[in-house]
């Protein structure tokens, strides 16, 4: 996996995001199973709670053109935020295993699993 490829797919879909109301842009990028990227960026609505992340955007693009596997999700904020909860339950049902990677306007990276930001995942899998 090539980070750098993950980081300028997400930094680009983060140039795209609609945050009229938070101001907040964020881009991310997925790796599916298949080895093709898919990005994503936050689309923000006067009624919040139809507001979609970035990362749910990206996983569902994958999903909606064939993957059923995510590999890694990379997460381009200005300070390198960790994504929301419901991305995080979302990603679990394709990727449980994945990679995840912040990425700063600064240029920081972290990397941290799946088990460290959601533990204990709701899951019908044994």
């Amino acid at each position: 996996m090539d980070p750098k490829a993950l980081i300028e797919a997400a930094q680009s879909a983060r140039a795209h995001a609609y945050a009229p109301y938070s101001t907040y842009q964020v881009g991310a990028a997925v790796l599916g199973g298949s080895g093709r990227i898919y990005s994503g960026c936050n689309v923000e609505n006067t009624s919040y709670g139809l507001t979609v992340c970035a990362e749910r955007v990206a996983i569902l693009k994958a999903i909606s053109e064939g993957e059923r596997e995510i590999v890694a999700l990379l997460v381009a904020t200005e300070n390198g935020a960790t994504p929301c909860g419901a991305c995080r339950q979302v990603l679990f049902e394709f990727g449980p295993t994945a990679r995840v990677l912040l990425s700063g306007a600064d240029g920081t990276q972290k990397e941290l699993t799946l088990d460290d930001l959601l533990p204990d995942a709701f899951t019908l899998r044994k």
